[in-house]
């Protein structure tokens, strides 16, 4: 189920006008600016500032407190009524990785700078969803950026939180490697998907351009090299398919998300053949 969809069947080399060397005329480096990032659309929007109460850090989510994450897998899974407790995890991960992929890719896209996203001041409360459910606890003014680059949105999402997230909800539970990489690679295309449209409403094509020029690269990397496929003549992203499902569909409501690896819901039999 992309998160990026308003329903499961269809989705709701940097240009000119950005600085490379990530910094403004005045030598000063560039700071993400999250209104802007948050104009694309919901997930793309970040908090700052004091956190809620239940809001915890998700640095200690990775490091071992099981706590957060096996109660959002709840939740999902008592929403959706998912018969199987791995279908929940997936979809908790799904939603949390389009997160962390909109927030840094629209901010490299949009504002020419990276946010650090450190696991230790970013909270992340599981019983809320975007844009509460996350906030960035840093001090703006002097908080880490990088430059707006692949390396820095790997390095900030998939190595900083993809890679240990799936490492947590592997300990929570079972579930399959290749399904949480084709998770994020979904996320990844559905996250790119809504940048074009933004630039499109504001006129702005060269956002698609630099959306798809960082995605190409970042779709390089041998965990999400395999994670999906494209027809010919089109570019990396916009007819993203997936080779595995995030078996939403086996929900009592559920259905083919659109970049799906099935063209129709597979017997049960059969499921694992592409569930990852």
């Amino acid at each position: 189920m992309s998160p990026h969809r308003g329903n499961v069947t269809d989705a709701d080399r940097w240009g000119d006008g950005v600085d490379q060397r990530h910094q403004d005329g005045t030598g000063h480096s560039r700071r993400p600016d999250f209104a802007l990032i948050a104009s694309v659309g919901g997930f793309f929007a970040l908090r700052t500032g004091a956190p809620g109460p239940a809001h915890v850090p998700l640095a200690s989510v990775y490091e071992g407190d099981h706590r957060p994450l096996t109660a959002r897998v709840d939740t999902v899974a008592a929403r959706l009524r998912a018969p199987e407790r791995r279908i929940a995890a997936s979809i908790a991960q799904l939603g949390l990785a389009a997160r962390l992929w909109s927030v840094a890719l629209g901010s490299a896209v949009l504002t020419g700078a990276v946010p650090g996203l450190d696991p230790r001041e970013l909270r992340w409360d599981p019983d809320l969803t975007s844009p509460d459910d996350l906030v960035l606890t840093a001090d703006l003014a002097t908080a880490r950026t990088l430059p707006a680059t692949a390396a820095s949105v790997r390095e900030v999402v998939q190595y900083g939180h993809l890679v240990p997230l799936s490492d947590a909800l592997r300990r929570e539970g079972r579930i399959s490697p290749r399904l949480l990489w084709g998770n994020a690679g979904s996320a990844l295309a559905g996250a790119v998907r809504e940048l074009s449209r933004w630039g499109e409403r504001n006129g702005r094509p060269e956002v698609a351009e630099r959306a798809e020029a960082l995605a190409a690269e970042l779709f390089g990397h041998p965990d999400l090299r395999t994670t999906g496929t494209s027809f010919p003549g089109t570019s990396p992203v916009g007819s993203f398919r997936r080779r595995s499902c995030c078996l939403y569909y086996r929900c009592p409501t559920g259905a083919l998300c659109g970049d799906c690896v099935f063209d129709r819901p597979p017997p049960r039999s059969s499921v694992r053949a592409g569930s990852g």
